[in-house]
């Protein structure tokens, strides 16, 4: 299955900057890159260890674990369960855990034990904590946030390092994985403008079913570029534009905690109908900086038609398609008073099958990004010889790969024991192919 990127550069102007600001939610790329050569020799630790409830014992998934006091960090997998490489010479005696609805809980490095369990316990906001709410129009708060962003963003070029996972299931079954490391040039958040932020690919690999009844031939948008058009405070055309706000209703939720500090939250749906879908959601807004921290939105699904007419591109005449849900989770996370981008999940669910047979085959394909690092000074921009191309499939770009040490000292999204189980069966399924 391949996936395609049709993004042109340049702004539109009324209704067709509205077509491209609606679709802009899957003008992703997994698309080309230009390899480099990566420092792979400096010394590091590892840390290894499952997130828990502290009351139901349950596992915790895309737990935010950071070194304190550092850009370093990852997130749990659908397991609970984490690795953090730590560079050599790091200054950090702490390792912090954070995730929506729980507090924050750190762990002393000097402390920790081999495969180390962290237990969060749930955050419960007593009435006496919530302040009488003083937004009593939403739509008000959220243009309050908004006039905050060069308060609350980096003014200054960041390039951040990330991990790039894209999984996809025929079913149960897993039938491609494609795996990177990113480079990700971030121009100041003053513009609200991504067509100057970069991606660029480090290093890159992938498995994929050599059955040919796993080979759809379905082309969509999507890719490593979420990192880039995701960010829906940096791509206001996504969610938040004068030009969008009007087309959306709004209401306050109930207080919510995040990495310790108390949240507004307010859900959107549509309130009007436009030749494309919008999407219904949920903005958390840092109640004492006002910056954006997640938002969780899926696509209207109304009317089918209009959501293929987004993100399904190209497919088999005969071949009928389906979406059943495309939805998405972008975060960010606060150090040294200003705030950045932490992670980003896609999810789209479809079913296909061709005329006159009988029953319809279910496909998952999940998109996740986690920020591993960022570097604050002496940045140079991503030289375009070597910026993600749009003329390039990631998957032809990189190997398949059988190294278990690939990675090296970049940090990555620990793979859950599923994903594990579904990577010895591709390997074994391309050894007998070979």
């Amino acid at each position: 299955m391949r996936r395609l990127f049709t993004y042109h550069a340049g702004k539109p102007s009324g209704r067709g900057r509205r077509r491209r600001a609606l679709s802009a939610l899957l003008l992703f790329l997994l698309s080309g890159t230009v390899l480099v050569n990566a420092q792979e020799s400096v010394d590091y630790i590892t840390l290894s260890g499952t997130v828990k409830d502290s009351y139901s014992r349950k596992k915790i998934e895309h737990v935010s674990v950071t070194a304190v006091g550092t850009h370093v960090g990852t997130v749990t997998n659908e397991d609970g369960e984490f690795t953090l490489k730590l560079p050599a010479g790091l200054e950090a005696n702490e390792i912090e855990f954070a995730c929506l609805g729980y507090y924050n809980t750190r762990i002393r490095i000097s402390r920790w034990q081999n495969q180390q369990t962290c237990f969060l316990k749930p955050h419960s906001i007593r009435l006496s904590e919530v302040e009488v709410l003083s937004w009593q129009n939403p739509r008000d708060l959220i243009k309050a946030a908004l006039s905050k962003v060069e308060q609350n963003y980096s003014m200054n070029p960041n390039l951040l390092t990330g991990f790039y996972r894209e999984t996809i299931q025929k079913r149960n079954k897993y039938i491609h994985i494609t795996e990177a490391v990113v480079h990700i040039y971030k121009h100041s958040y003053q513009v609200a403008d991504v067509e100057n932020d970069r991606i660029q690919i480090l290093k890159g690999r992938k498995l994929v079913s050599p059955k040919p009844g796993d080979t759809l031939n379905v082309k969509f948008l999507g890719g490593p570029n979420m990192a880039v058009y995701m960010d829906v405070i940096k791509n206001p055309d996504l969610l938040l534009s004068g030009e969008m706000l009007p087309c959306y209703s709004y209401r306050m939720g109930e207080t919510a905690s995040l990495d310790d500090r108390l949240q507004y939250v307010v859900h959107f749906q549509p309130q009007v109908a436009l030749p494309v879908p919008l999407y219904s959601g949920t903005f958390y807004i840092d109640r004492e900086t006002l910056a954006f921290t997640r938002a969780e939105f899926s696509m209207d699904m109304k009317d089918r038609l209009k959501v293929i007419g987004v993100i399904l591109k190209e497919k088999p005449a005969g071949l009928r398609f389906s979406p059943e849900e495309v939805s998405y989770v972008v975060t960010y996370k606060q150090h040294s008073g200003k705030t950045y981008l932490n992670y980003i999940r896609n999810e789209i669910r479809f079913k296909c099958d061709w005329k006159r047979r009988l029953f319809a085959t279910n496909y998952t394909i999940i998109d996740e990004t986690v920020v591993t690092d960022i570097q604050e000074e002496n940045i140079r921009k991503i030289p375009a010889r070597e910026v993600f191309s749009i003329r390039q499939s990631l998957s032809q770009e990189v190997p398949a790969y059988f190294d278990s040490d690939f990675w090296g000292a970049y940090n990555i999204i620990e793979p859950a024991e599923s994903l594990e189980n579904a990577v010895n069966k591709l390997k074994k399924q391309q050894r007998k192919s070979q």
